[in-house]
Formats: C-alpha cells, structure tokens, sequence
C-alpha cells in the first residue's frame, strides 16, 4: 500500500513535481485533442493500419481486427520513437505490463502482465518459447537488440491454448525483422554514469534471399557502487524461399556482465555479481499445400548463469547453472467450409547442471487442437481449443479455451474470452537452498481460470480498447514464510481471485502533434483462506497504472517524445516519472538526446532496489543504403 509522507521539504518538493507531471498530462491531452479537432489525419511517420497486422501465432494467424483478445502492438516506428535502448524499456510503457528491473537498460528485469508473476508470462521470439527450466528470472536474458525488432505483440489473458504452458497471465511475443534491401548501419552513443553503446548491422537481399546480421556493446559504470554491466549481443536471421516454401533461420548470443548491488536477498548485500549467456538457435519452414500451411520448427535455447555472492571472493560463495532446452514443433492449420482448423504438436527436453540444483531434467509433450468458426457473413465468430500438456515429472492436463467476437460494423469489435491456464514448479522452486532460501520437493502446479469481455475501435486515425477481466487462481506457488527470521520456501497457498479493467486510446495525426496515446489499467487482488504473513512475488501487483506519451514534430526532421508512467503497486510507495526523447531522424542519418527519469524521482520497482535518478543519454547513427 501507498505509505504516508510526513510534511517536510522533501515530501512538498516530491508533491510539487508531481503537480507538474499532472499538469504536463493534461497539457498533452488538451493539445492532442485541439489537434484531432482541426484536422484527424493518420502520420506518415507513425501511422499503421493495425487491421493489416497479421497476428504471429503459430498456427490460426488473424489481422489485428478479428482477434478476440486484449492485444497491444508496439510497431516499429513506435519502437524507433520510444525513450529506450531495451526491451524491458519498451515494455513499461504498455499498461497491463509491470516491470521490475533490478538494475538499468535491461540488464536483469522481470515481466509481468495483469498482476501475475514473472514465472507466469510467457517470452516467445518469433513464436519460440523462452522460458527457462531453471527459473523465469531469465526470460528476458534475449539473445536481440532493440534495433533487431520488427514490432512486440503483447496477449493479455489466457495464453496457454495458443502457446502452451507459461503463458498464465499473457504473452509477448517479439518479432524480428528481415530488411528486404541491401544496407550497412552503426549506431553509436553515450551518457552519464561511463555509459557506451556501438550497434553495427548489415544485411543483404537478393532475390529470394534476405539476410541480416547485427552486432551490439552496451555499457555503463553504473549508478552507484557496483552497479555497473556490459552487454554483448550477436545477433543473424535469413530466410530463403523455394518455390512456394520458406525457410527462416536465426541464431543469437547475448553475454551479460553485472554488479548485482542488493538484486537478491537484501539491500544490505552490495558486493553480489553475475553472469549471464543466452543463445538461442532455430529453423522452420512455412509449406503451402493447396489448402493446408504447414510449419516445422527446431530449436534449441541455452543459457549459463554464474552468480557469486561477494565479487571480490568468488569462492565465498556461489552458484552456476547450465540449462539447456532442445524441442521441436509441428504446427498447421486447414481453411474449409467450415473455417480453419489449427493443429500442433511441441515435444521438448529441458536439462539443468547446477552446483545448487543438481541434475535435472524434464520432458513436456504439448499437442494443440482448434478451430474458428464464422457466421452471419463472417460477423460472428467463435473459436474453441484446447491444448494436452504432458510433463515426465507431473500429471496431464487439459488446458481448454474459447473465444468469441463480434462486429457490428464501422470498425467496432466485441469479444469474450475465457481459459484455463496451468503452470509447472521450475527447478528453483523445487530444489532451491541457501541460507536465506530453501526449495520444496512437494510444490504442486499452480492453475487458473481467467474470462475476459472487451470492446475495440478501430477506424482511420483512431484506436481504442477496454477491458475487464477475472482470474480466479488456486494453488498458486509463490516464496512465503511465517516469520522474518525464518528462510524462504515456495508453498502452494490459498486461492487468489484477481479482477481489474483497462483502457486505451490511441490518436493518429499528420499535424504538430503526430501521436499520442493514453492507457490505464486497474487491479484487484484478493486472497482468500490464506494467513501467509511474508510473501515474494505474487502480491506485488500494480493497483493503479496509467501511462501517456505523444510525438511532437518542431522541423520536418526534428521530433519530440515525452512519455509519462503513474505506478501504484501494492507494496510500496507509488511514483511518476516522465521520460523523454528528441531526435533527428531521416533515410541516412539519425541523432537522438534522451533523458529518462526526467524529474529525478527516487522509486522502487521491486522492495529491494532504488532505481537511478535522471540519466541522460544522446546518440547518432549512419546507413549506407
């Protein structure tokens, strides 16, 4: 809850930049729909017809207009447009979405979507799973850069019929980009705190053959003592087509090397260190068979993870991990009379060598069967699934799932939606100790069932949805104890019934002021039968998020981005913070100058860490097409 501010200097200066947040909103709103009023046309520079946008799940894939879910898209010229360097960055200006970073620019954060935890959200890079069998603070250790992104599909709600366990809360899925022309880019910048990035990247189109290779060095000094990091991505994709066949390959490898200053345990631990690499490597084919598409995939994920408790005395104490996750996915869909027919199949092996864990593995076999049905000229339609999951280590379930949508014409859509989700214990849950912490072997997993009804518009230059939904969870798994002075064990405690409502609008425009949106979302959570005293992660949940951000054009080259964030979370003290972003962007050459934290607030994203002040950061970038 929100905790109380005694009357000092302190707390009436924190009050007055909060005014000034405030009025600054309502400036953006009054002068975004002045805007609207003298002339509603769509940006060249950001306008998207999201009715085109075709959905990348992997296998019935819609426009943006006939899917039946709470979805946001995040678009590469929004991507461009945008106060970041990282994809966690990206993320906190999505409502819905709450990010807590541990340190700066991506360097440990997790990902949470509609009150849930990190374990239940569900990573994906074009449609590969990237969850970790060791733990889920490593879903966003992403072998990409930001520049390497086409666009970010955001599901809120039940995931697990279309993707498969994980995806309990929602999923994001990342889209990378083939360029289809031939060109070579650097991007260089600079900041506070000893902060460097170098970006180069290439690719080549010829043909029926595209390929695309980027290379990125991000570092910084750090914020305060040991908070300093290096990040290293490699990063290729290429596709070839053969006829009425495509075949697409990526490979990628991120290196992450971090002071940790209190990321675990307790603040008062500052000398905690870490190092992270992921790769990720995968194949697969889109087959066109008269009215069949079939598309093989092979992947294969790994990621080490070293972590020492004091960095100047490794031996002290510490804990390395080697996961590995190899698997293979047949998915297809049918069109007919009777509409399309979406069929899968997902066996993978996940392994795990731990000093702490030990070894470990496990084997999940998913099959995936759905259909959607249309009506009324196509104005109705009804899509039932229903997803078999199969682990070596625990029992199989049945994962069903509909939804239903309806378009009554002039660009408005109704739906409803409702699932049943499923998530197994990672390996951290169940074999974890220290001595702050200790695993437990009898963790059973955790289920849930959640609806949602929704409205979108869609129509010209503006966009706009709303929610509310209902997640009812029962033994939900999260670290508790009874007492301070006791260690940490995952339970499976009582049930947990979360509901809330979200909104956002979206306004296109080819004036002074070329975009601006708006997006709240409201939680609530309640524990029922539970006397859990000291909990982790799973009542950590936003009560209160609202987010706002615009494009303002001064020349026709130079643009203005500010971004406003409002957090309310359960545990501690709410915050606002405004970002901001100027750029000179046009075909060859780009420059940008941003500040994030603009205000200089002092916040909190999770109840260990403070987050930097106002940092401020400026670059440029060259292609040669």
């Amino acid at each position: 809850m929100t905790g109380s501010h005694p009357v000092t200097i302190t707390s009436f200066v924190g009050k007055f930049k909060t005014t000034v947040m405030k009025l600054y909103l309502l400036l953006i709103a009054s002068l975004s729909l002045t805007t609207l009023s003298l002339q509603a046309q769509q940006s060249d520079s950001l306008s998207v017809d999201l009715e085109d946008i075709i959905i990348k799940e992997n296998r019935l894939e819609l426009p943006f207009s006939e899917a039946s879910r709470t979805i946001n898209i995040i678009t590469r010229a929004e991507i461009e447009a945008a106060p970041a360097t990282s994809v966690p960055e990206l993320l906190q200006y999505v409502a819905g979405i709450d990010v807590r970073q541990r340190g700066v620019h991506g360097v440990q954060a997790d990902i949470s979507i509609r009150g849930g935890t990190f374990d239940q959200t569900l990573i994906l890079v074009n449609g590969i799973k990237m969850s970790d069998p060791q733990t889920g603070h490593h879903s966003m250790n992403l072998p990409i850069d930001i520049e390497n992104i086409e666009r970010i599909e955001v599901l809120k709600g039940p995931g697990a019929r279309v993707f498969g366990q994980n995806a309990f809360a929602g999923a994001i899925n990342i889209i990378t980009k083939t360029p289809k022309e031939t060109f070579a880019k650097v991007k260089l910048q600079g900041g506070e705190n000893g902060l460097y990035g170098v970006r180069l990247s290439g690719a080549l189109s010829t043909g029926n053959y595209n390929q695309y290779l980027s290379l990125s060095r991000d570092a910084s000094d750090g914020y305060k003592y040991n908070t300093d990091y290096s990040i290293n991505n490699i990063f290729y994709q290429g596709n070839a087509k053969i006829g009425t066949q495509q075949l697409n390959v990526i490979a990628g490898f991120t290196e992450r090397k971090f002071g940790a200053n209190g990321f675990y345990a307790s603040p008062d631990f500052m000398d905690q260190y870490e190092e992270v690499q992921t790769s990720l490597v995968a194949a697969d084919m889109r087959i066109l068979k008269g009215d069949w598409v079939i598309k093989p995939r092979l992947y294969w994920r790994r990621n080490r993870d070293e972590y020492v408790f004091l960095r100047q005395d490794p031996d002290f104490f510490r804990n390395t991990h080697f996961g590995n996750t190899i698997g293979a996915e047949l998915n297809t869909s049918y069109s007919s009379d009777l509409g399309v027919t979406g069929i899968g199949l997902d066996v993978n092996q996940v392994s795990l060598s731990s000093n702490n864990l030990g070894e470990r593995e496990r084997t999940a076999v998913s099959i995936f069967l759905e259909h959607r049905f249309s009506f009324a000229d196509n104005r109705l339609d009804v899509t039932p699934g229903v997803l078999l999951n199969s682990f070596s280590d625990f029992d199989a379930n049945f994962l069903p799932g509909i939804d239903v949508g309806y378009n009554p014409g002039n660009g408005l859509r109704a739906y409803v939606n409702a699932g049943y989700t499923y998530r197994v214990p990672t390996f951290t849950d169940l074999y974890y100790e220290d001595r702050a912490n200790i695993g437990n072997i009898n963790l059973q997993p955790e289920s849930a069932v959640t609806y949602e009804a929704g409205l979108k518009y869609q129509n010209g230059s503006v966009q706009a949805q709303a929610s509310v939904f209902r997640r009812d969870g029962s033994d939900l798994i999260d670290w508790t104890k009874e007492a301070d002075t006791l260690r940490w064990q995952p339970q499976n405690f009582a049930a947990l019934n979360l509901s809330g409502f979200d909104a956002s609008l979206t306004l296109r425009f080819n004036n002074v002021i070329r975009h601006f949106n708006l997006a709240y979302t409201y939680i609530n959570a309640e524990i029922l039968d539970s006397d859990v005293p000291f909990s982790r992660y799973a009542l950590e949940n936003l009560n209160h998020q609202l987010v706002a951000g615009t494009e303002i054009q001064i020349t026709n080259n130079l643009f203005v981005n500010p971004r406003f964030r409002y957090l309310d979370r359960v545990t501690l003290e709410d915050y606002a913070l405004v970002d901001l972003r100027m750029q000179w962007r046009s075909d060859r050459f780009g420059a940008f100058v941003e500040a994030m934290n603009l205000l200089d607030v002092e916040y909190k994203e999770t109840n260990l860490v403070t987050m930097p002040g106002r940092w401020v950061r400026a670059g440029a970038s060259f292609t040669l097409k």
